[in-house]
């Protein structure tokens, strides 16, 4: 057995010649020098062994300098626990699989061993663990971080010093020779692992189209969504546990699609996440892990790896960029391909998205109470009852998401008769409802004193243009006493007035829309309502409102609808144009529209 200084030596000659076989592309030289590098390594390794067996009071000096030709030999080694764990790696490792000895040291070795290599793998490392073989050499190919190498790996029973159990040393000795007929082999594994790839890649996409869905948004069903397409097509189980008001609980979990909810479902849904360690490592560390061969059942609490017949456990944060929301579990069963890195990649990306569509969630449920708060402060809850006239409305928030819109009406008391207003902010979201709500607050309050709905509009006009909101509301007021009404426009569509006659005709409308200038004017116009005739005012909701086929509404169609309706109450008239939108749009999303109908009784 050689001493420490002929190792010494020996390394210095294996690395000089290494340095010089990079110039030479003889593959018989370069073989001869592996060779010699692995015999270099087995007397290396037995040195290291023998140093377990050294007292307290041995030489220092010699341990010291045998831990720095492990990390100096010019060839990849890698220590392993029992369970196939790294615990220990040199620099030409991390040189090989480009990452540094932090992210590799803890993570399972076969992970980093290609697909097609795995099963010899496994097979030579079992036989060294059960004592069948003290050493074993074999080719295989290591994939990490986009790179991969074909290598001759020669794996070797260790006892190292200060450890209570065996090891296991892995030499990767690289070696671009190609053995015959493998050629086939490795395009198939290229061809499998672009197949694979795609596979993942559409999974994300029609994952991404779930959380994206209306549906995920207005109610909370994305998790769940989620779980069940990541349990169709990646995992037999998939587990979700939710932080909610700072404590997990355990909100999904979806069994093996072809057993029924039986007595391990409902276990797995009673035991708390607190009583899974695998759960508490994922939300202490906020990472994911991955166990490709699964040696510890109490990974999920008691039992139910065992009762599952678990093969492979994978575990990911729900986060977003700055918050963690929760843990999503996947088991995949003893026979089905275990998972590897490339699943916890995809599962902490999908991880991700769920975190920031959970966060999306919320935030539109927020929103969409805020909608329903603020929509009372523009929307009258009932119409009064005025003197002489029928009167009906109909608001549509319109087929998107819930949001909060710019549109309103009202109907209100004025000096010796009845006022009316309809309107919309060019805009959406709480200021658009504020200042819709400004307008129609001002216009109730401006028409104790003014006995002109145009003077009334400007006053409000000026008054937006001093707040600065930048934002520009179109509107229609009118004022009736008696058979006399009394409109202005400010930007807005004309009125309709339908005869009793069954004509149809429009005032002149117009007019500078709130907000855009002060001292804007307004439009004006007296009008006389005869016995039944009707006075319609529509939002741009209506008209503008378009067809799947790309056709507008406009007026002409309100003309046509109205005709239908001579004689009729405004209740039948505001459904007949509700019921003709609606067959117009179909399924075509559509904003909001409203519509405000007055007659003058006979």
């Amino acid at each position: 057995m050689p001493d420490i200084a002929e190792l010494e030596r020996a390394l210095s000659e294996l690395a000089d010649r290494i340095a010089t076989l990079r110039d030479d592309p003889r593959p018989d030289a370069a073989l001869r020098e592996l060779n010699a590098a692995e015999e270099l390594i087995r007397t290396t390794l037995a040195e290291l062994a023998r140093g377990r067996r050294r007292k307290d009071g041995g030489n220092q000096r010699e341990q010291k300098l045998l831990r720095q030709v492990f990390r100096a030999l010019p060839v990849p080694v890698i220590i392993m626990d029992t369970g196939g764990t790294v615990r220990r790696i040199n620099n030409e490792t991390s040189r090989l699989l480009g990452s540094p000895a932090g992210y590799l040291i803890g993570r399972a070795f076969p992970l980093l061993v290609d697909v097609a290599s795995r099963a010899a793998f496994r097979s030579h490392f079992t036989s060294l663990l059960h004592g069948e073989e003290d050493s074993a050499a074999f080719q295989a190919r290591l994939a990490h971080q986009g790179r991969a190498h074909t290598v001759r790996l020669v794996l070797s029973r260790l006892r190292m010093p200060g450890e209570p159990q065996e090891m296991i040393a892995a030499v990767a000795l690289p070696t671009e020779v190609q053995l015959s007929g493998r050629t086939g082999a490795a395009d198939d594994t290229d061809e499998t692992a672009i197949m694979a790839a795609a596979r993942r890649h559409e999974l994300l996409s029609r994952l991404t189209r779930l959380l994206l869905d209306e549906e995920s948004l207005r109610e909370p069903v994305a998790l769940l969504r989620a779980a069940r397409l990541l349990g169709a097509e990646t995992a037999d189980w998939v587990i979700a546990d939710v932080l909610r008001d700072g404590s997990l609980q355990r909100t999904t979990v979806i069994a093996p699609s072809d057993q029924p909810i039986g007595r391990l479902q409902r276990d797995v849904e009673e035991t708390g996440p607190a009583a899974s360690p695998v759960v508490g490592q994922v939300l202490t560390t906020q990472s994911g892990i991955v166990h490709e061969m699964l040696t510890d059942d109490s990974l999920l609490g008691g039992g139910v790896l065992q009762a599952m017949r678990a093969g492979s456990l994978l575990s990911v944060p729900i986060r977003t960029d700055d918050e963690i929301r929760g843990v999503l579990t996947l088991v995949r069963l003893r026979d089905r391909p275990p998972f590897g890195l490339a699943d916890l990649g995809l599962l902490e990306e999908i991880g991700l998205h769920l975190g920031l569509a959970m966060q999306a969630q919320r935030g539109f449920q927020r929103r969409s109470h805020a909608a329903d708060t603020l929509q009372t402060g523009v929307l009258p809850r009932h119409l009064p009852d005025v003197p002489g006239f029928e009167i009906a409305a109909s608001y549509h928030p319109g087929s998107g998401l819930r949001a909060i819109g710019g549109e309103f009406y009202d109907v209100f008391p004025v000096k010796n008769g009845w006022g009316f207003v309809i309107g919309s902010a060019a805009g959406r979201g709480e200021e658009a409802a504020s200042v819709t709500a400004m307008v129609r607050n001002g216009l109730r309050v401006l028409s104790v004193w003014e006995d002109d709905p145009g003077q009334a509009l400007r006053k409000v006009n000026d008054a937006l243009v001093a707040q600065s909101t930048g934002m520009f509301v179109m509107a229609a007021a009118g004022f009736v006493r008696g058979r006399k009404a009394r409109l202005a426009s400010a930007g807005h569509h004309p009125a309709a007035l339908l005869q009793p006659g069954g004509g149809v005709r429009f005032t002149d409308g117009g007019g500078v829309p709130l907000g855009f200038e002060e001292g804007a004017v307004p439009a004006t116009e007296e009008i006389s309502l005869s016995a039944g005739e009707t006075v319609v005012l529509y939002s741009d909701g209506l008209i503008g409102s378009q067809s799947a086929a790309g056709e507008t509404y406009g007026e002409g169609r309100l003309t046509e609808v109205l005709t239908r309706c001579v004689g009729q109450p405004p209740g039948v008239v505001v459904k007949a144009i509700e019921e003709d939108h609606r067959a117009f749009t179909g399924t075509h999303a559509f904003d909001e529209m409203t519509v405000l109908a007055l007659r003058r009784a006979r």
